[in-house]
């Protein structure tokens, strides 16, 4: 059977020879898999890994076209990780040391028989209300708490996230993105054949005047927004920043689909939903403040649009299982939950430090409380040539080129996670790749 990853860089050696040239479309997705006799998922995965490398780009009704110059150097190949050795500075899951035993003792008191058999009842994306007022505890920040009455649940937060996209948007329109964006939310657009229009940024984040502009050139339906710990710039809006943004939404008559996944990192920032609460579903989720296998998204949906959202949850799919529900209640509860919020407060404190141990000669980007980091690498680097040789040392990054929406190319950067990993294994990785970007591209060729 073969790899998508060797696939992938045959895809790749014919585009850096010119034989694939800049523009020109690939075929669809079943035909590739029929003429390189793979199955129709590996084919998906080849796909989705020349979009990562940045090698090409895919239009929606249109298809896939390449992007990289012809004659360019050949990237590096295979992506080809060590299964056993691998560092994943892609994925990030913050863990801490106190995570196991809170939420063991949590559950304990749900698989008692007298519980056990109410919390596996079923339940729809309105939960219960039990399960909605701890949801409004957990979801409190800078003096705003949401409605209960407001809140619905999904099973994860990419399922909210698609849940508000399908209730605000329809196929063909238009969603007003940062021009730096979360990956999921364009395969999320691709999907409901929604249209993502980039919006600029500066340091402050989203900039209001270009949603204004692009509103005027052409109405969006809605905006998609992360105020807090964007990902993957880092950037938090400041509350003047929120309060025009909310004037332009109210007096533009715009949704915006607010993203708080990262927020509860900074509990003193008042959400885009507590300015402009009727215009805005605000989506957040459980896994990145508890543990990744713990699986449960949030809605908080303005009346006008709340059965909009809660419908669009039960036609995907996509409500929730109760038992994550109970566990979410009963965590808050007994305090589980702000225990590990304090603790991953403290723990990206420790790891940013790591990162300005060893990145610290390098322009780099970040804010004391996130686990990402944003690397403009030197030249000559280019974004997917040092992913490349990155994964020949066992460390997975990801290009720019994975975030940037409207353009084939992103800039020459990447972005690095660092919740993963051990302390230990991330500061050997950002050695590695610090040394990797002193030397030339040339250099590594024959690692």
């Amino acid at each position: 059977m073969k790899d998508f990853r060797s696939v992938a860089d045959a895809v790749a050696r014919e585009i850096a020879a010119g034989r694939l040239k800049s523009g020109e479309r690939l075929p669809p997705q079943r035909e590739f898999a029929r003429r390189n006799a793979i199955a129709d998922s590996t084919a998906a995965r080849v796909y989705q890994e020349l979009a990562r490398r940045g090698l090409t780009v895919g239009q929606v009704g249109r298809g896939t076209f390449v992007t990289e110059a012809p004659g360019a150097p050949a990237p590096a190949p295979a992506l080809s990780e060590p299964a056993d050795s691998r560092v994943d500075l892609e994925l990030n899951h913050p863990v801490v040391p106190e995570q196991a035993g809170l939420l063991a003792a949590g559950l304990e008191k749900l698989v008692r028989s007298d519980r056990l058999e109410s919390v596996l009842h079923p339940v729809g994306p309105a939960g219960t209300p039990a399960a909605r007022e701890a949801a409004a505890d957990l979801l409190t920040r800078g003096r705003w708490r949401p409605d209960p009455a407001r809140i619905l649940f999904a099973g994860n937060g990419r399922q909210a996230i698609s849940a508000a996209v399908a209730a605000l948007t329809r196929p063909g329109a238009r969603l007003g993105v940062e021009e730096f964006t979360y990956p999921v939310l364009k395969a999320i657009a691709a999907r409901l054949g929604v249209t993502l229009v980039p919006l600029a940024m500066d340091e402050d984040g989203l900039i209001p005047e270009a949603v204004k502009e692009a509103h005027r050139a052409d109405p969006l339906h809605a905006v998609y927004v992360q105020p807090v710990l964007h990902n993957p710039l880092s950037l938090t809006m400041p509350a003047r920043r929120l309060d025009h943004l909310a004037e332009v939404l109210l007096t533009s008559g715009i949704h915006a689909i607010e993203d708080a996944v990262w927020s509860f990192l900074r509990d003193d920032a008042a959400p885009l939903a507590s300015r402009a609460p009727e215009r805005t579903v605000l989506v957040d989720s459980l896994s990145k403040r508890l543990s990744p296998g713990l699986s449960l998204g949030f809605a908080v949906a303005p009346a006008a649009t709340a059965g909009r959202v809660a419908g669009a949850l039960r036609s995907g799919g996509w409500t929730p299982m109760r038992f994550p529900l109970e566990a979410m209640a009963q965590w808050q509860a007994d305090g589980a939950v702000d225990i590990l919020v304090r603790a991953k407060r403290r723990e990206a404190g420790v790891r940013q430090e790591i990162a300005r141990r060893h990145l610290g000669d390098f322009r780099t980007r970040s804010a004391p409380s996130s686990y990402y980091r944003w690397w403009e690498l030197p030249a000559p680097w280019r974004a997917d040539t040092f992913v490349a040789a990155a994964a020949r040392h066992g460390i997975a990054v990801t290009p720019a080129a994975a975030f940037a929406a409207g353009r084939p190319r992103g800039p020459q950067a990447i972005r690095l996670g660092l919740a993963s990993p051990t302390r230990e294994t991330l500061a050997r990785s950002l050695a590695t790749l610090a040394d990797l970007a002193r030397s030339a591209p040339e250099d590594c060729a024959g690692e």
